[in-house]
């Protein structure tokens, strides 16, 4: 015989429980915050966090990120470490039911000792999907052998297990058997529909802006839907923001140009500020493959590009921050073979942003983006012909740090 309990007692019962609960997080405490480098302002990813002593602790994110919860009440130590940078050691007092917000700058070290690395892979398992990733930053890309003494990510692709490279020309992916239009690249969140130029040796992105890259070749969790072979998510830096600083670097194949700097400088050590940085990449190899490269084509190599990207940050004081971007990338193959031209121009722009609401152990983020993509195909025996795309993508996404312990 089914029984019926009362509305009036099972509200009760659902209010006994959630009472409990809330007095029982209320007897811990909790910390977070964010981790930047001291030069330039930037965020330090995958730097380790803890209080010493305890076995309490994390990691930072790519945005340096770091949550430590389920933390007795008390006066504790917290460690800051990351590989080139010197250990920062800081006194803290948590309190019962309380959110300590934090902002560590590291300063580079002097010392150099043997890697120790210690992550938290086992806790996000849990909640993410890992399945054959990797991670690339522009220190790995800068230790392969490159062309033209310019690193790059299309060449760092090519060594990647499970992933074909077309060639010289054309610049395609094929990721564990999937055709090139089964592959997602997404830049700050944007789409960016073709990320290589047709002379395939060179991406679209130049690699001094990348702060963080993940290619996932199979196993991507849905926040990534739209696709079925693989995913590059890319995500570029803010620029620096205590100083302005540029890098210019030419070779045989082109030439690229970086600017970066504060737009308004934090006037105190937490403070709030902005910042820009924008890059341009041109490619005179059309030019220079007349005399350099005459033995392959004594007409020389009619593969031309120039990519612009631009973004500018707005940071404030508790690490909350938006972004705005922007990027131009054209693609030009002339007379080639003496029968036709080709070109591709590619263009889109949006926004995304962070927030840390308060004292609330929830992270916000969120994107809105715009991008098109224009091929155009001009032969000497038959109309030109062109094809296009564009679309709009936007997300958002609530990250509960729940009251418990974080290692």
């Amino acid at each position: 015989m089914q029984q019926i309990i009362p509305f009036n007692k099972l509200f009760s019962v659902l209010f006994f429980v959630v009472f409990i609960f809330s007095a029982a997080q209320a007897q811990d405490a909790a910390v977070r915050g964010f981790v930047y480098e001291a030069s330039t302002g930037e965020p330090v990813i995958f730097s380790n966090v803890y209080l010493d002593g305890t076995n309490h602790g994390g990691s930072t994110d790519i945005n340096g990120y770091f949550s430590i919860t389920k933390v007795p009440p008390g006066d504790y130590v917290m460690l800051v470490t990351f590989l080139g940078y010197d250990t920062l050691r800081e006194p803290i007092t948590l309190v019962a039911g309380d959110v300590l917000n934090k902002r560590f700058k590291l300063t580079e070290g002097s010392v150099s000792l043997q890697t120790v690395n210690i992550t938290g892979d086992k806790m996000e398992a849990r909640t993410e999907t890992k399945t054959s990733v990797i991670n690339i930053t522009p220190k790995t890309l800068k230790k392969i052998p490159s062309i033209g003494g310019q690193s790059d990510l299309a060449q760092y692709l090519q060594v990647i297990p499970g992933v074909v490279f077309t060639g010289d020309q054309g610049g395609q992916l094929y990721i564990r058997g999937g055709s090139p239009i089964q592959n997602k690249v997404l830049l700050d969140g944007m789409i960016v529909y073709n990320p290589f130029h047709s002379i395939g040796l060179f991406s679209v992105f130049e690699t001094d802006i990348i702060r963080n890259a993940e290619v996932f070749t199979g196993g991507f969790s849905a926040d990534y839907g739209g696709r079925i072979s693989s995913i590059m998510d890319i995500t570029t830096r803010d620029g620096n923001k205590n100083r302005i600083a540029g890098k210019v670097g030419a070779s045989t194949f082109g030439a690229r140009v970086l600017l970066e700097g504060p737009l308004v400088k934090a006037k105190t050590e937490n403070g709030s500020s902005s910042s820009f940085v924008f890059s341009v990449k041109n490619s005179y190899l059309e030019q220079t493959s007349k005399s350099l490269y005459n033995y392959i084509d004594e007409n020389g190599l009619p593969f031309n590009f120039l990519d612009i990207y631009g973004k500018a940050s707005i940071n404030s004081a508790n690490g909350s921050k938006i972004n705005f971007f922007g990027f131009s990338f054209d693609d030009q193959v002339n007379n080639y073979k003496a029968l036709s031209d080709f070109s591709w121009k590619a263009a889109g722009g949006g926004t995304n942003f962070l927030i840390i609401p308060g004292k609330s152990p929830v992270l916000i983020e969120g994107n809105l983006a715009y991008s098109s993509y224009r091929a155009t195909l001009a032969e000497t025996s038959s109309p030109d012909r062109s094809s296009a795309i564009n679309g709009f993508n936007m997300g958002i996404s609530f990250h509960l740090f729940s009251w418990k312990r974080s290692c």
